[in-house]
């Protein structure tokens, strides 16, 4: 068992180009205030030795910069990508309410039952996620790591940690730039213990 903790610095992307809307797979970049909330987010932070992100561009472009200015590896791994809509895709939340209430409603009442025609069913994605999050456990055991993801990938991280059902994926919100720490006790093949942590304000 490996006996140094992983800690992982969970962040989600800033504003991208185009406002608020159902964007999962679609690869819009960060807006200038996108850029302005994840500098601000991170500004003086330090004690990170890998940088893990999903390969979307509003958050890979600000983890290489990251990157760069510590001189830390940038590894990218889509198994962190949003969760993928469908249809859904590139429209806001007041143009399918308009044209579809009812699936509105019902992807909110049970997303577990209510994908969107053509998009990522929930469980598919959590299978993703975890996958993914496996993968940066055992590469980096004993490591401190800033993740760049989304939303989504960040619920289901916390669901995760929390050992919470899927089904209550929403009762997250993570706000744009918002970030989360989560440790991981365990070694590479035992069992892993997850804890959420509030870090003070020089953590």
């Amino acid at each position: 068992m490996n006996e140094e903790p992983t800690i992982v610095d969970v962040i989600r992307h800033g504003e991208p180009r185009g406002g608020s809307k159902y964007r999962g797979w679609i690869d819009d970049p960060l807006s200038e205030r996108g850029w302005a909330q994840m500098r601000a987010a991170v500004a003086g932070a330090e004690g990170w030795e890998r940088i893990v992100s999903s390969d979307l561009s509003r958050c890979a472009e600000f983890a290489h910069e990251v990157g760069e200015r510590l001189g830390l590896p940038v590894e990218l791994d889509e198994g962190f990508r949003e969760v993928g809509f469908g249809t859904w895709e590139g429209r806001t939340a007041e143009e399918l309410l308009a044209s579809d209430p009812e699936g509105v409603s019902a992807f909110w009442r049970d997303p577990l039952r209510n994908t969107p025609e053509g998009g990522e069913p929930l469980s598919a994605f959590h299978a993703r996620v975890t996958g993914a999050w496996s993968r940066l456990l055992v590469r980096h055991a004993g490591r401190r790591v800033l993740l760049v993801g989304h939303a989504g990938m960040m619920r289901i991280l916390l669901l995760n940690a929390l050992a919470m059902p899927l089904d209550s994926f929403y009762r997250f919100d993570p706000r744009n730039a918002s970030m989360v720490r989560i440790r991981v006790d365990g070694g590479r093949h035992g069992e892993r213990y997850h804890q959420l942590v509030f870090p003070g304000p020089r953590e």
